[in-house]
């Protein structure tokens, strides 16, 4: 059996590749070398300084975490309350007030001496709350002063009736049983004081045998219903 002849390299082939070897290893080592110098030249104080420098980059960054829609609920808002609308109080200051207007006397050729104070005898079950001023029929009625017509009304008790609201209509005028309305009388329109707006009657549920006027005065609340208010005794405003 032949043996296969070994094939041994020559010693120039041999100092070759030694030589490529060291030349390799040194060239790396110059590589390292100039890496390193590159480093501590940048960085002087070594790695450590290194590191400390990232972390104070990432200690100097700050991140804002916004809570979600579920972390952050919508604020809740009370329900509004119910106003509850009040019949304003009666002081002596709306007396002062309409005192001072010296409001004309509602029935015409009637003097103060003929008023009669009847405002708190009852009607029936009911405070009268109001002053009849007696006076023929068809005796011409008129406005105490300025103001509007605020209603025109038909009721079963007042019967013809009319509701005159105030310059500033803060309080309303009512006049009740008359006989008719003036021609030229008209809901919403402004009147002056002295003006004719109806005639004394007995309408509603005045005596037939008694014709008069039935006047009344009230405080209205801050929804100036026409007829609804605080009632404000008329003798005590007009004597």
């Amino acid at each position: 059996m032949k043996r296969t002849p070994v094939r041994r390299t020559s010693h120039p082939e041999r100092r070759s590749v030694r030589s490529w070897l060291v030349s390799a290893g040194a060239l790396s080592f110059l590589a390292g070398m100039l890496v390193t110098a590159a480093v501590v030249a940048i960085f002087p104080s070594g790695e450590a300084n290194v590191a400390d420098t990232w972390l104070e980059a990432a200690s100097a960054v700050k991140i804002e975490v916004k809570p979600s829609k579920q972390e952050a609920p919508p604020p809740v808002t009370p329900p509004p309350g119910q106003a509850v609308a009040a019949a304003p109080a009666i002081s002596a200051n709306p007396f002062e007030d309409l005192r001072q207007r010296r409001l004309t006397l509602p029935v015409e050729g009637i003097r103060k001496e003929d008023l009669r104070d009847n405002f708190n005898e009852m009607r029936g079950t009911r405070r009268h709350e109001a002053i009849d001023v007696l006076a023929p029929r068809n005796t011409p009625v008129l406005a105490v002063e300025d103001g509007t017509i605020a209603k025109l009304f038909y009721s079963e008790a007042g019967g013809i009736t009319i509701y005159q609201f105030d310059p500033t209509e803060n309080y309303a005028y009512y006049y009740a049983h008359l006989e008719r309305y003036a021609d030229d009388l008209r809901e919403g329109g402004n009147v002056k004081r002295g003006h004719i707006l109806g005639y004394v009657g007995t309408t509603g549920n005045a005596p037939r045998d008694t014709p008069h006027l039935h006047f009344a005065i009230f405080k209205m609340g801050e929804d100036k219903r026409w007829w609804q208010g605080s009632p404000i005794d008329p003798y005590l405003v007009l004597r």
